[in-house]
């Protein structure tokens, strides 16, 4: 059984906890981050927004990308911007509290760029033609959000919160929004867009240790659950869910346990 401290630590947005699989993390946003113009960065008055910033680890790479732009992370958590403000150094990056769903920046953006963040907000895809109505003509918005809903990682939480006596507590849980087709965003996008690309990627991500695939969700999508429940209960509820993703995903020989994980891209140029 995991030790108590790592899942009484996935109750709140943990940025240690979430960092623990940063490099899985990071790979996509480095790939959204390649798809992105660097022109964009050099328009005298406007930022780059990094929004959902987390831990602020994007957005210092956005500002080693793009030198000389100021880059602004917005996130809602103050244990994640506690973080980013505490490893930054950079006088270029700042950080501010905001909510996604009612955005709106202070100085005009050239780049807004989002990693795995507004897929946890209902209606997001009703927010996006306001956001690129926010840039300047040529501006360029950048989302990413996983897209693994249907996958066992995903379905197996609501499976082991109904498989207990946690059941009616946990029957309130909000889970992620539901990231729609790819066809859908490049439709509400497209009527304001000069360029356009909408793709996904499936990512074969080698974890290791006791438990990966439930560590892994444990600071993002299965935090919901684990926030509702006091011990021994939480552990009891986190342990159904670990043996159910171990079938899931099982441990091969080498003892790494492969984890795919389905992620959508979007990168649009304002018309």
């Amino acid at each position: 059984m995991n030790d108590a401290k790592s899942i009484d630590q996935s109750t709140k947005w943990d940025a240690n906890l979430y960092l623990k699989f940063a490099d899985h993390r990071t790979r996509p946003a480095l790939d959204l981050m390649s798809r992105l113009d660097p022109a964009n960065a050099a328009r005298p008055g406007h930022a780059i927004y990094d929004l959902g910033c987390g831990a602020g680890n994007i957005s210092r790479v956005l500002a080693d990308r793009f030198a000389g732009a100021p880059i602004v992370g917005i996130d809602s958590s103050e244990d994640m911007l506690a973080k980013a403000r505490a490893q930054t150094t950079d006088p270029r990056i700042t950080f501010a509290k905001g909510d996604l769903a009612a955005f709106k920046p202070d100085r005009p953006p050239g780049i807004l760029y989002s990693n795995a963040a507004y897929q946890w907000l209902d209606g997001h895809i009703d927010m996006f033609p306001g956001l690129m109505r926010l840039l300047p003509s040529g501006g360029q918005l950048a989302i990413q959000m996983p897209r693994n809903h249907e996958a066992p990682s995903h379905a197996q939480m609501k499976t082991a919160a109904e498989a207990g006596p946690w059941r009616d507590k946990l029957a309130k849980v909000r889970p992620i929004a539901r990231v729609q087709e790819p066809a859908d965003y490049y439709d509400v996008l497209k009527p304001l867009s000069a360029e356009l690309e909408v793709w996904e990627t499936i990512y074969q991500q080698p974890l290791t240790g006791k438990d990966p695939v439930a560590q892994y969700t444990s600071s993002t999508g299965l935090r919901p659950y684990l926030e509702l429940l006091q011990e021994p209960e939480r552990s009891a509820f986190y342990e159904t869910y670990a043996g159910l993703t171990a079938k899931a995903y099982p441990t091969r020989a080498d003892g790494i346990t492969i984890f795919p994980f389905r992620r959508l891209f979007i990168v649009a140029r304002r018309a």
